[in-house]
């Protein structure tokens, strides 16, 4: 990645959908499938969602940010899908 990120996206859907969606949007990085939910629930990005009044258990769309040794630095909790390029600008 041109600033120096490497990008996994993780969810629930199969690997078969995955494949589908990263074609459609022409995404650049792997998406991993989590059906059982257990690396989701372990970030803490599995959990209660409420969708027009509607609660419902579902991945939650945050960004863990991990520098080149491996150590977490930072997460963002709420991820702005339009302008989440800014969100990373981090230094």
């Amino acid at each position: 990645m041109a600033q120096g990120y490497q990008v996994f996206g993780v969810s629930k859907d199969s690997q078969a959908s995955h494949i589908k969606f990263k074609e459609k949007y022409n995404l650049p990085f792997p998406l991993l499938s989590d059906p059982t939910t257990d690396m989701l629930q372990a970030f803490g990005a599995w959990g209660e969602k409420r969708n027009y009044g509607k609660v419902s258990m579902g991945t939650l769309r945050k960004t863990f940010v991990f520098n080149a040794e491996g150590i977490l630095e930072r997460i963002i909790e709420k991820v702005d899908t339009k302008n989440h390029t800014a969100q990373l600008d981090l230094f």
